[in-house]
């Protein structure tokens, strides 16, 4: 028995985008991340203010990504910020304060 061989290679393969009805774009100013030996757990939201001592996190959507999207998603992310960068200057960042244990 033999096996056929896709007619094309896997990279000229296209991909068609379908919106489904309840899509929706957000806004997100900051993003926490759960991860666990199945999966990473993205939580999109926006940080804002309440005092100078608190800040206020409201998750507005989460996303579960297999360990394989998470790193392809690195990589896209890797790329695209370079390209940014490299067009717009460099990012600048604000230090990392975590707010609990690190784990």
């Amino acid at each position: 028995m033999s096996q056929s061989k896709p007619s094309h290679p896997a990279e000229a393969t296209r991909v068609q985008v379908t919106q489904t009805p309840d899509y929706r774009d957000s806004y997100a100013n900051s993003v926490q991340v759960r991860v666990s030996v199945w999966d990473f757990h993205l939580v999109f939201g926006t940080m804002t203010p309440d005092s100078p001592e608190q800040m206020n996190f409201r998750a507005a959507t989460g996303v579960y990504l297999s360990p394989q999207q998470a790193k392809a998603l690195l990589h896209l992310l890797n790329q695209n910020v370079a390209q940014y960068e490299q067009e717009f200057g460099s990012i600048g960042l604000e230090p990392v304060r975590p707010s609990g244990p690190v784990h």
